[in-house]
């Protein structure tokens, strides 16, 4: 199988997608010509033309409003929020519209929509460039919300979202962009390329949506992750010696919770970790997701590690999200309880 950086495969699942479909549009700012800030649409134009891949003015609200319309009316775009800071002025089109189109006509309208957006820290790009706002949309009734932690799952969950009759928030770590790293890394993202890219298979192919996926499996405590925070469960888990079954839930809604479940009963302890902001995170969602459904098999309280309740701290970058360290004490401290 070819390899490639998640970038690469989130390219190439908007090409198979664009080349199986002629219906699949994409857009955002700057994807057309210059290929997005990332790379992640470069050449698409090239290969499919303006009138399938172009550049909107700085309109988050405007990008998303149009898109709404076109998947009203029968086409599949996927729309490029530049960096998810920057998607509050479209929140309304968004829970308003998106959401509840097919609810508010009975079935007759649906919104076959992908909004991508480039999530979460790591590249020092401070507070309107690093925020993890999945809670925001995981509330909403109507979204599906998924975040892929490697460039397998992020081509086949892409193509998945894109042939999903509904709208899907796609969110994409930006710290995981240029390859998988070992979870210790403290090192601008220039650095990444030296690890090895994921294998990929060519073509079409679907992960679904719904499904998540045990990655490392362990007899001792559960961890629930996704995104960036996978590969740093990984390193906590090999750091500790602790025996964690890892899961990465790769869509947080619909959320799997057979596999969750399963898991936790197993281990009878579980720790939730993700980047975002604590407080009315979605890591309290499925605390008591566990609590409700495997109390009984509970041996610890549910632990949770997340980012500080503040606003994000440029200089404080690499301590404000977990890393190893801090869910390896959560992890200690669950097998102890």
């Amino acid at each position: 199988m070819p390899r490639m950086s998640m970038i690469e495969a989130i390219r190439d699942a908007m090409d198979v997608a664009m080349g199986r479909d002629d219906d699949v549009v994409v857009f955002g700012e700057d994807v057309g010509y210059f290929g997005g800030v990332f790379r992640c649409t470069q050449g698409l134009q090239q290969k499919y033309g303006k009138h399938r891949c172009f550049d909107t003015p700085i309109s988050e609200l405007g990008i998303v409003g149009t898109a709404i319309g076109m998947g009203a009316y029968g086409l599949k775009p996927c729309v490029e929020v530049q960096f998810a800071d920057y998607v509050y002025p479209a929140y309304d089109q968004i829970v308003s519209e998106a959401a509840r189109l097919r609810y508010r006509s009975n079935g007759q309208f649906t919104c076959p929509l992908v909004i991508r957006m480039p999530t979460g820290g790591g590249i020092f790009g401070g507070q309107t460039h690093s925020q993890s706002p999945e809670a925001l949309f995981t509330h909403v009734a109507g979204l599906k919300t998924v975040v892929p932690s490697n460039p397998l799952d992020a081509k086949g969950l892409l193509i998945a979202a894109i042939e999903d009759p509904d709208p899907v928030i796609f969110l994409e770590p930006k710290r995981l962009y240029n390859g998988p790293f070992d979870g210790h890394h403290d090192r601008p993202v220039t650095a990444w390329s030296k690890h090895p890219l994921g294998e990929v298979p060519a073509g079409h192919y679907t992960v679904p949506l719904g499904k998540a996926e045990v990655r490392r499996a362990g007899a001792d405590v559960t961890v629930l992750a996704y995104g960036t925070m996978v590969h740093v469960a990984e390193a906590a888990a090999a750091d500790t010696g602790i025996d964690a079954e890892i899961v990465d839930l790769r869509t947080l809604v619909p959320y799997d919770l057979d596999t969750i479940a399963a898991s936790v009963r197993k281990t009878g302890r579980c720790v939730v970790v993700h980047e975002a902001t604590l407080t009315s995170g979605f890591g309290a969602e499925l605390s008591a997701l566990v609590q409700e459904t495997c109390f009984y098999h509970l041996e610890a309280p549910v632990g949770r590690v997340a980012g500080w309740d503040t606003p994000y701290p440029h200089a404080q970058e690499w301590d404000y999200f977990p890393g190893p360290a801090r869910v390896g004490r959560a992890l200690a401290e669950a097998m102890e309880a």
